[in-house]
């Protein structure tokens, strides 16, 4: 549990130091969720997709994957650096957690430090007790596909929308 924690801080420490401090519009991407935006494949596309519009849009991103990420785009393991360049991002705004360690709870504490916002499906209900945040409209940013192109729920409407239609069916 020791090393967990000195890991933990580590990979923030990290973030901090490598992230750079203009613009500080920091945003994190789950990566290894939103590869499978497109038809449930895994696809680093996806996650350049994301990149580019969060770039247009003003953010400066920061992209975690789990450490299996990279079997499932290139069949072997890809370090952050392998990612940074499929992406065509700064390695220092790329991480991959290490081997057997859930990247959740260092995405949710890197989004806590850098008071960013998430883009992921992800609920993270497993983690709601230590990181109330994740229920805050909007600190989730929700997304996908229609017709073949990329969209983001920024402000949470497509969510609520959502919801209200699964109430009204009932």
């Amino acid at each position: 549990m020791i090393g967990v924690a000195v890991l933990f801080w580590a990979v923030v420490v990290w973030v901090l130091k490598r992230t750079p401090r203009a613009p500080e519009n920091h945003i994190l991407i789950d990566g290894s969720n939103v590869m499978f935006w497109d038809d449930h494949t895994p696809r680093i596309e996806t996650v350049q997709d994301a990149v580019c519009l969060l770039v247009e849009r003003g953010y400066t991103p920061n992209v975690m994957f789990d450490a299996n990420a990279g079997y499932l785009v290139s069949e072997r393991y890809q370090h952050d650096h392998n990612f940074a360049q499929m992406l065509g991002m700064p390695e220092n705004q790329v991480i991959v957690v290490g081997k057997g360690v859930p990247a959740d709870p260092f995405l949710l504490k890197a989004a806590r430090q850098l008071d960013a916002r998430i883009v992921t499906n992800d609920l993270f209900r497993d983690w709601a007790k230590d990181f109330p945040e994740v229920r805050n409209r909007g600190h989730l940013i929700h997304g996908g596909y229609h017709k073949g192109k990329l969209w983001l729920d920024f402000d949470g409407s497509r969510q609520r929308a959502q919801k209200h239609r699964r109430r009204k069916k009932r």
